[in-house]
């Protein structure tokens, strides 16, 4: 299943712009009340070596879908059907994708950490009701002494507590048992946060509002990605040879697709892994420190449940000796069980004992 990325942000931060960078969806920018989505395929030039050694029949990259959330104000996350539809779109996310303004615009002042801090006020405010109606359900099994369910109300008391405090439980660093008890809530101001600074020209990709954004983002281990988000957007209209040029013209390397994407992977602990062969070249994604088992579960689940061993061959390794024959006679092909752990660039043949 493709990464779920959230777009979210205040009105007017140049989320849709940043949409647009990202995508080359060509979004509108005037109806703000509705939401876009978009599927991006992951950048990664290792596919493209492995189909020229591979020649497959088929070839299925790693994908990402991104939801461009209407901008949320206060008060945003609880109007009714709309506030519902944006709880909705933010649960649903793997990782939210907060654009912060740090551009002019000309009516209000620059202030990344206040634009931050209203947006984790709207996420917390939707988190108190959610754990409060926890609460609740969990208080008839308290009164009568259950002990399992009375940990588990003053796990989410205590997350609760600190909500209310103005700290997002993702700054909360909470416990095992605390996360298994609030885990049903899906609580937002708990998922995963990657901030993009917005800003106006490459002049601004160190501007004070950015410093302080990569400030704030260290102290809660987010990643940070500055985007000129109206210039990139213009680029990304452009067909994909003539790209490098004006990317160079504007002082990049590379359209924000692929710096977002690397972000997010490394914000979630993401890593890619392969089946290849004359068939397809394949991309499969899973946790870092993911044992054999777990990663073949991706591939199919009767993978998982009859899982075997696990045939290994590194990318590098693959591509240093130019074929899987080649590989196997320098004894760099391995043979690994289920404890393994699989790495980003593995590529596999799973082993297994089909279901009866």
């Amino acid at each position: 299943m493709p990464l779920q990325c959230g777009l979210i942000g205040r009105p007017k931060c140049g989320k849709t712009t940043v949409f647009n960078a990202v995508t080359s969806a060509s979004a509108s920018m005037f109806d703000a009340a509705e939401s876009h989505r978009a599927a991006v395929t992951v950048p990664d030039p290792r596919v493209e070596r492995l189909v020229q050694l591979y020649s497959p029949g088929k070839i299925s990259p790693s994908s990402m879908d991104l939801v461009d959330i209407p901008g949320l104000e206060q008060g945003a996350t609880a109007e009714g059907g709309r506030g519902s539809k944006l709880l909705t779109h933010i649960k649903e996310a793997d990782v939210l994708i907060h654009v912060v303004r740090c551009f002019d615009n000309g009516h209000e002042p620059i202030d990344a950490l206040h634009d931050v801090e209203l947006i984790d006020l709207e996420l917390m405010a939707a988190d108190s009701l959610t754990l409060g109606r926890k609460v609740e359900r969990l208080a008839k099994r308290v009164r009568t002494g259950d002990k399992n369910a009375i940990q588990e109300s003053e796990h989410c008391q205590r997350v609760l507590n600190r909500i209310e405090e103005g700290i997002p439980a993702r700054r909360q660093a909470l416990s095992d048992v605390e996360r298994a008890a609030v885990f049903e809530c899906t609580l937002m101001s708990l998922k995963p946060v990657l901030y993009v600074a917005n800003v106006e020209s490459p002049d601004d990709l160190e501007s004070e509002a950015v410093q302080v954004l990569r400030s704030y983002g260290a102290e809660e281990g987010s990643e940070v990605v500055t985007i000129c988000g109206r210039d990139e957007a213009d680029i990304s209209e452009l067909p994909e040879e003539d790209r490098p040029e004006f990317l160079r013209e504007i002082g990049l390397e590379s359209l924000s697709v692929e710096r977002l994407i690397h972000a997010a992977y490394k914000e979630l602990g993401l890593v890619d892994f392969f089946t290849a062969g004359d068939t397809e070249v394949h991309v499969w994604t899973c946790k870092a420190g993911s044992k054999a088992p777990t990663a073949a579960g991706k591939i199919h689940t009767d993978m998982e449940r009859g899982f075997i061993r696990m045939e290994v061959i590194a990318y590098d390794d693959l591509i240093e000796y130019g074929s899987e024959e080649a590989v196997a006679k320098a004894g760099k092909a391995r043979l690994e069980g289920k404890e393994y752990e699989i790495q980003d660039g593995d590529i596999v043949v799973i082993r297994f004992s089909p279901p009866r």
